[in-house]
């Protein structure tokens, strides 16, 4: 089998997604992809809709979601290719997140609120179904409001080439650590998630290591392969030519599955685009598939 493969994919049960699970199914068949992965945030609610609409698309679909976790005080995204999404492992991991995204959300959302810009949670909750919402999602909900344009606060979120990173600057500048509206992170512990991934039959790759919220170092990396990472994101849209370089020297030396993943997500994210990342090869799948305990 040959063929492009993208391992890093969202759907519109992401709350900061755009395209539903059989419509990038699509995508990928038209665009000749051999495999892609939808791993949408601390959910696995594209499955089983995603698995079937590959049915005699030549696309294979491997099972995944992204959770966000906690190590040495840092977030980190770890992807669980080849998860089985039906697993009770997923399911409590997935529910354990949720929850603390959803209080994360609601005292972001009030953060908001009480430095005097025009968001309620009513709006938010309408916006993004059952999902709990992202720090980006909110911000793009509120920049999207009609009024927002006139405040005076929001203004620079609108000129330029900002206008395309606007819901990613405006996550910076009032939900980072020592930001107006930051609120302490609920995650679930990455160790933990690391432990329980092969009762779940999931191959744990690290998300892009290079990521300013990560920027994970060699150490990192030895601590986290001894507690069972398989795999690291080394072909991403979040790296640099150096990082890409830096990443794949690391997972060479580490025994680690590089792997590829544009984490497309549509609307928010409009500088990735389907595709964006074209270094996935089957062999990456046939790698990870090796290692599934």
């Amino acid at each position: 089998m040959s063929g492009t493969v993208d391992l890093h994919i969202h759907s519109d049960r992401s709350s900061d997604g755009t395209y539903p699970p059989a419509e990038l199914v699509r995508l990928a068949a038209a665009n000749g992809f051999a495999a892609i992965s939808i791993a949408d945030h601390d959910t696995v609610a594209a499955y089983p809709e995603a698995i079937e609409a590959s049915a005699g698309s030549g696309v294979e679909v491997i099972p995944s979601m992204e959770v966000t976790t906690l190590f040495d005080e840092r977030e980190f995204h770890l992807l669980l290719p080849f998860a089985d999404w039906a697993s009770p492992i997923i399911g409590r991991i997935g529910e354990r997140v949720s929850k603390g995204r959803l209080i994360e959300a609601r005292e972001r959302v009030e953060k908001l609120r009480g430095l005097g810009l025009d968001i309620t949670w009513e709006e938010v909750e309408a916006a993004t179904r059952s999902t709990p919402p992202l720090g980006v999602t909110i911000a793009q909900i509120l920049l999207d409001k009609p009024g927002s344009k006139d405040d005076p606060a929001l203004k620079k979120y609108y000129e330029g080439e900002a206008l395309q990173w606007a819901p990613y600057h405006f996550y910076r500048d009032y939900f980072l650590e020592g930001k107006p509206a930051f609120v302490t992170k609920r995650h679930i512990a990455l160790l933990e998630v690391l432990e329980m991934a092969p009762q779940a039959k999931a191959v744990p790759v690290l998300a892009h290591p290079g990521a300013y919220f990560e920027n994970a170092t060699r150490d990192d990396l030895v601590r986290l392969k001894e507690r069972g990472l398989a795999g690291l994101e080394v072909y991403t849209s979040y790296h640099q030519p150096e990082q890409t370089a830096f990443y794949a020297d690391l997972a060479k030396a580490l025994d680690l599955v590089p792997t590829a993943g544009s984490d497309f997500h549509g609307r928010i994210k409009p500088h990735v685009y389907f595709g964006y990342i074209k270094d996935g090869g089957v062999w990456m799948v046939e790698e990870l598939r090796k290692r599934r305990r």
